[in-house]
């Protein structure tokens, strides 16, 4: 298992069912095949850096996690077909032993 990190924004007037739909479904997705969530850190609401949709801020949530590499793509497929998420990234996290 390596150890990624996941940042993604979704839409600060979506409702908190809609975030916890996000959330489950991100959840599912890593846990599938043995993966497991280290920590999730919400961000709240931050300006973006450029409009995205029509957006100028977005809700920022990072989630750690360790996961086998051939489920990233999965991930990703399950992070670009949801609509509530504006904006994803996936990166490889370096850990200390």
């Amino acid at each position: 298992m390596k150890a990624y990190e996941l940042l993604y924004i979704v839409d600060p007037s979506s409702n908190e069912e809609v975030r916890a739909g996000v959330s489950a479904r991100i959840d599912v997705a890593i846990s599938n095949n043995g993966g497991k969530v280290d920590d999730v850190e919400d961000w709240g609401k931050r300006k973006l850096a450029y409009e995205i949709d029509g957006l100028s801020e977005g809700d920022y949530v990072l989630i750690n996690f360790h996961a086998d590499p051939t489920q990233i793509q999965e991930l990703d497929r399950v992070l670009r077909i949801n609509d509530a998420v504006k904006r994803h990234m996936i990166v490889a996290r370096y850990e200390q032993e």
